[in-house]
């Protein structure tokens, strides 16, 4: 295996179910070793979450499976003196520690940053919680289901008629999680020029609010509030989806030359000069109108000769996927997004994980092994636990 830009890091993972994990498989793309450290018996809530109760039952839930691949198992009870020592130790060997228990847990068991800091000053420190470590909402719960209400995210979701909406995936808890790994690894930069570690408190709510961009910073900076459009774009018009021959199909014409372009495909090149269209700002006004006259003229073909059609001509467009018909496109295969691993505990079954759509000098990562069975790693020493660094390493 060629190395990769993190190998010879390593993490030590307290997270549980989504954000956290998904930041710290992130990293194990990139070459850490992450030590994923499991409640004794139970383990990570993401072991009994998923659709197959087999699974499930087994500590292998299709939720844990997902964003676990590679790592390590070591059980432990922070408050069993024995378990504590060895957390220590595994502490004091690492790169990184990352955790999304509600603040002040660890605080409680005396295992917080300002503990940890002696034990270990490169150690680079990462919280993740709902709404951070500071502030009057510090202290609440959050699921991914909460941060979407309150960030904004459901008051655009849907049309008019149907928001608030949830997003039909954890937006919130993966955003958490990318900005989470983000961090993590621009203080590991920081940590080359100054030799000392970090602390890092990333909030899921701000995170949420980052990444939805345009529709805050429009608010922002011109006093423009979003509302919810269904599946258009508030940036241009036309701009959404539309009804092909056999089905839906994303159009995004928004320059003026993709616009004049989808007007000649489309046999209504009169629509470039009518005034209700002419220009970007009265097509965004007339939008309904629009739709409809370029609604009639995509009749005329399938999505998916439209796709090709339009892409060919500049104008960005493709069909609307379910999701196993954008896991089977060629495309996906070609650049290598998913990746076969043993199944745990089964070394003659396979199963198929996801890498992050990032290719490093041509090349597309995916997880060294198959995600861990409880305590898979329990009886490994401290050495061991870790494994052997490339040579060079730290």
């Amino acid at each position: 295996m060629t190395a990769r830009p993190l190998d010879g890091v390593r993490v030590l993972d307290l997270t549980n179910v989504l954000a956290g994990p998904y930041c710290t498989y992130q990293l194990v793309l990139m070459g850490a070793e992450v030590v994923k450290i499991e409640r004794p018996g139970e383990g990570d809530l993401a072991r009994q979450l998923g659709p197959d109760s087999t699974l499930n039952d087994a500590r292998l839930g299709v939720s844990f499976l997902a964003q676990n691949a590679g790592k390590r198992s070591v059980e432990l009870d922070l408050k069993n003196p024995d378990d504590r020592d060895r957390f220590l130790r595994l502490v004091g060997e690492a790169d990184v520690l990352v955790e999304n228990f509600r603040p002040g847990v660890l605080r409680r068991l005396g295992l917080d940053w300002e503990a940890l800091r002696p034990v270990n000053p490169r150690l680079v420190y990462c919280a993740i919680s709902g709404f951070g470590q500071t502030g009057p909402l510090s202290q609440r719960p959050a699921y991914d289901q909460i941060v979407q209400g309150m960030s904004g995210m459901m008051s655009v979701t849907g049309t008019p008629e149907t928001a608030p909406l949830r997003v039909g995936f954890p937006v919130a808890d993966t955003v958490g999680g990318l900005l989470a790994a983000f961090a993590v690894t621009a203080a590991l930069t920081g940590r080359e020029r100054t030799g000392e570690g970090a602390y890092l408190d990333v909030s899921m709510l701000e995170a949420a609010i980052s990444a939805m961009g345009w529709a805050v910073s429009n608010y922002l900076g011109a006093g423009v509030e979003p509302v919810p459009m269904g599946d258009q774009n508030f940036t241009a018009a036309p701009s959404g989806t539309f009804m092909a021959a056999d089905g839906p199909l994303n159009i995004a014409a928004n320059r003026q030359e993709q616009f004049e372009t989808l007007c000649e495909l489309i046999g209504r090149t009169d629509l470039v000069t009518d005034e209700r269209f002419h220009s970007r700002d009265i097509r965004k006004r007339n939008r309904d109108q629009l739709n409809v006259e370029i609604n009639a003229g995509l009749l005329a073909r399938s999505a998916q000769e439209w796709e090709a059609l339009l892409s060919e001509r500049g104008v960005p467009a493709a069909r609307v996927l379910t999701v196993p018909q954008a896991l089977r496109l060629d495309h996906l295969r070609d650049r290598g997004f998913l990746h076969h691993v043993p199944f745990p505990g089964q070394p003659d079954a396979r199963l198929t994980v996801m890498g992050n759509g990032v290719r490093v000098d041509g090349e597309a990562y995916g997880p060294p092994g198959p995600p861990p069975l409880l305590g898979e790693h329990n009886d490994d020493r401290i050495e061991t636990v870790w494994g052997a660094l490339p040579e060079g390493a730290r």
